[in-house]
């Protein structure tokens, strides 16, 4: 019997709503059958920007016990799920520098012919979802990572909108996550973990 699909669901939040589209990625991932590590980076804003923002200091204080994500962990992933609030249209600082500390393991080949797939939360609609996951998975290209998208595959893809990744529009805390963005997020994770095991299994 093949052994089940590891997948690393990484991911930054700042104010919670890429943490809760995490966590829906991940439960979904683990019931399709995977191996699940969801995990944060590291956070590099300073202590008095998080305090000055009630929302971001709360998640700050209610994910603490969240484990942070190492380069170890993507190592170890069959497929990795990214997760990022947008910045001007772009991947988040945090995730960013996470990116940046895989060059080890870029170097030797052990980013190459896993499974890869992006998230996105923006405050805004047109806020810079599809420029951000575009972004993002130009790191993908480089890695030779195999990128799994969900395109409109699904009927629920057709409500959340956006075949290049789950994303959800917050509006500044007053839109939380809802079906739409869970069921899309369900297509994700399934569609990853089908894709993963089809490569295991070659």
């Amino acid at each position: 019997m093949s052994s089940p699909v590891k997948l690393a669901v990484v991911y930054y939040s700042s104010t919670g709503t890429v943490a809760r589209i995490a966590s829906e990625l991940g439960e979904a991932a683990t019931k399709a059958g995977a191996e699940v590590r969801v995990l944060k980076v590291a956070e590099l804003a300073p202590a008095e920007a998080i305090a000055s923002n009630e929302a971001w200091a709360a998640h700050a204080a209610a994910s603490a016990d969240v484990p942070v994500a190492t380069p170890e962990d993507i190592e170890w992933a069959d497929a990795v799920i990214l997760g990022t609030p947008t910045r001007f249209g772009n991947v988040a600082a945090q995730l960013k520098q996470f990116l940046d500390q895989l060059g080890g393991l870029w170097a030797s080949g052990r980013l190459a012919d896993k499974v890869y797939s992006g998230f996105v939360g923006t405050s805004t609609q047109h806020g810079g979802q599809e420029s951000t996951l575009l972004a993002l998975y130009n790191s993908v290209h480089h890695f030779g990572g195999v990128l799994v998208a969900p395109g409109y595959t699904d009927p629920a893809k057709f409500a959340d909108g956006n075949p290049y990744g789950t994303s959800h529009v917050d509006a500044q805390g007053a839109n939380p996550v809802d079906d739409v963005t869970v069921n899309a997020a369900r297509v994700q994770a399934e569609r990853v973990v089908r894709f993963a095991a089809a490569i295991k299994a070659a």
